[in-house]
C-alpha cells in the first residue's frame, strides 16, 4: 500500500460573492493590479511572437478555412529532434513561445495536418526542460492524409502519403527538423504510455575528472530504487513515488582529441522506462562530484538507502545543455532500427521478447529528398560549432605553450570540466552527507496537503508511465 496524491486544480477567479464581500478600495486595487499583469502579458506575447500588422489581420480574414471534414485522418508517430539551447523547455508554456512544442503546434497547423491540439489525439514521449536536447524525440496524434482507413497501410498508400517530414520543415525553426513518420493500426498507440524505454545522454569533456571512480558510482545506479534524493520532488503537482528502474547505467567514450586526453569527450548514458523531474542533471551532479575525488563512489549508494537517508543534502545540478533524450524504444519489430538506436547496451529481457500476433506499428518511413536536406543541414550547423571548436583548440594550444615556458614549475590548469555545475562553488568544500539537508517526503506532502494542493489517499501505486526529465 502506498501513498497517493491528487492534484487541487484551484480556480483563479472569484465568485460574486466573494467580491461583493470586498470594499471599494480593495475592489480598485484589485482591477489595478490585474491591469498590470494583462499589460505585462500583451509584451511578452508581442515580443515572443510580433505584433501582427492591420494588413496581415485583413489577409487572414479572406483567407479561406480548411475543411478538416472532407479530409481522412490516420494515427502515426512523429519522429523529431531538436536543439534545446535556445528553448525555453520542450512543453507549452503560458508566458512563453518560445518552446518546441508551441513550434511543433504552429508548424502542424500552419501546414494544415491537424485542425488543433485538442482534436489531434496526441501524446509526447518525453518533456525536457529548458536547455535540454532530443535526437530521438517522438510524438502520436492524428494526422490529416490522403487515403481512407481501410487502405492505409497498404504499400502503394505508404508510399504515396503525404510527406510530412518535409511539409513540416519547411515552417519549423532550423534548430527543430522531422525525420520520420511511423504508421499505426492502433489509433489509440500513445507515445508516452506504450514506450518500453528512455535514453538519455549527457555529454561532459574528461578534464581532471576521475572517470574510472565515475564508472563506479554508475554501477550503484542499475535496478529498481528510491531516486528522491537524486531528483527534484514535485509534490507539488502529485508526484510522491519515486521509485524508478535504471535498466543500465554507463559512461562511454565519444570523441577523442588526439592531442591531451583532458579535451576527450565523454557521455554518460542512462537507459530505463520513466524518470523523474531533472533525476539525469542529479545524478550527474553526483558523478561529477565523484570524479573530482569530492567524493566517493559509494555516496550514490548512500543517496539511495533512503531509510537511512529519508532526506535529500542541498546541492546544485549539473549543466543542462549537455543533455540529450537520445533513445526512445517501442516494442514492435518494426519499431528497431539499428542505423538510429545504440546496440552496444543491454536491452532488457521485456524488451527481447517478440510480440505475438500483429504489431500495432510499422516500420519508420523515411523520404529521401527530406532526409538528405535534414542531413546537410545538420552538417552546416556542425561544421559551424566545429569550425569555432577549432579555433579555441589552436589558441588554448599556444597559449599553454607560453605557460608551460613562463611557468615550468607550476601544474597546467585544466578545466575543461568546470562548467558542469550550476551555481556558486565554495572554496573550501563540504561533504554532501555533511550539509544542509532537505524536507522529508512525509513533511512535503502534508505541507502540500494543508495548503488544499493536493488530497492525500492511500492505495496501490505502479511506476509511471509518463516521463518529465530535464
Amino acid at each position: 500500500m502506498d501513498i497517493s496524491v491528487e492534484v487541487v486544480k484551484k480556480t483563479k477567479r472569484h465568485t460574486r460573492e466573494e467580491l461583493e464581500e470586498l470594499s471599494k478600495e480593495q475592489l480598485m486595487d484589485r482591477i489595478i493590479q490585474l491591469e498590470s499583469q494583462n499589460f505585462q502579458l500583451k509584451n511578452i506575447i508581442q515580443k515572443a511572437t510580433g505584433t501582427k500588422t492591420e494588413q496581415t489581420r485583413h489577409s487572414n480574414k479572406n483567407q479561406r478555412k480548411f475543411d478538416f471534414s472532407k479530409c481522412h485522418k490516420r494515427h502515426i508517430l512523429l519522429r523529431f529532434f531538436y536543439m534545446g539551447w535556445d528553448f525555453q523547455g520542450y512543453a507549452t508554456q503560458e508566458d512563453s513561445a518560445n518552446t518546441i512544442e508551441h513550434h511543433l503546434f504552429n508548424a502542424l497547423t500552419r501546414v494544415c495536418l491537424i485542425e488543433n491540439r485538442e482534436s489531434s489525439n496526441y501524446h509526447r514521449c518525453g518533456r525536457t526542460d529548458k536547455g535540454v536536447s532530443a535526437f530521438h524525440q517522438v510524438v502520436s496524434l492524428d494526422v490529416r492524409s490522403k487515403f481512407p482507413p481501410e487502405s492505409q497501410l497498404s504499400p502503394e498508400s505508404l508510399q504515396n502519403e503525404l510527406n510530412y517530414c518535409q511539409l513540416l520543415n519547411r515552417v519549423l525553426p532550423a534548430e527543430i527538423r522531422c525525420v520520420a513518420w511511423m504508421p499505426t493500426a492502433n489509433p489509440n498507440y500513445s507515445a508516452r504510455f506504450d514506450c518500453r524505454s528512455r535514453t538519455y545522454r549527457y555529454f561532459f569533456p574528461r578534464g581532471s575528472l576521475d572517470v574510472e571512480a565515475m564508472r563506479k558510482g554508475c554501477e550503484f545506479l542499475v535496478g529498481s530504487h528510491d531516486f528522491r534524493n537524486l531528483c527534484k520532488m514535485d509534490v507539488g503537482n502529485g508526484v510522491v513515488t519515486f521509485q524508478r528502474n535504471v535498466h543500465y547505467a554507463v559512461i562511454r567514450d565519444s570523441l577523442k582529441d588526439g592531442g591531451e586526453s583532458s579535451y576527450d569527450m565523454l557521455y554518460f548514458e542512462l537507459r530505463g522506462k520513466a524518470f523523474l523531474w531533472h533525476q539525469v542533471r542529479c545524478i550527474m551532479a553526483i558523478l561529477i562530484l565523484v570524479g573530482q575525488g569530492r567524493e566517493d563512489p559509494t555516496v550514490i549508494r548512500e543517496l539511495l538507502d533512503v531509510e537511512k537517508n529519508p532526506r535529500k543534502p542541498q546541492y546544485s545540478l549539473a549543466n543542462d545543455v549537455p543533455l540529450n533524450l537520445y533513445e526512445c524504444l517501442y516494442k514492435s519489430k518494426g519499431s528497431f532500427d539499428p542505423k538510429v538506436f545504440d546496440k552496444n547496451g543491454p536491452v532488457p529481457e521485456e524488451d527481447q521478447e517478440e510480440d505475438e500476433g500483429e504489431s500495432d506499428l510499422r516500420e519508420w518511413v523515411y523520404e529521401e529528398e527530406s532526409l538528405t536536406r535534414t542531413i546537410e543541414e545538420l552538417q552546416a550547423l556542425w561544421a559551424s560549432n566545429s569550425i569555432r571548436s577549432t579555433m579555441c583548440r589552436e589558441m588554448l594550444k599556444s597559449l599553454q605553450d607560453i605557460y608551460a615556458e613562463q611557468f615550468p614549475t607550476q601544474p597546467k590548469p585544466i578545466a575543461q570540466a568546470s562548467i558542469l555545475l550550476q551555481g556558486v562553488q565554495s572554496r573550501e568544500y563540504q561533504p554532501l552527507m555533511s550539509r544542509k539537508m532537505c524536507e522529508t517526503l512525509e513533511n512535503r506532502i502534508e505541507h502540500y496537503a494543508k495548503k488544499r494542493r493536493i488530497q492525500v489517499s492511500v492505495k496501490e501505486v505502479g511506476e509511471e508511465g509518463g516521463n518529465k526529465e530535464d
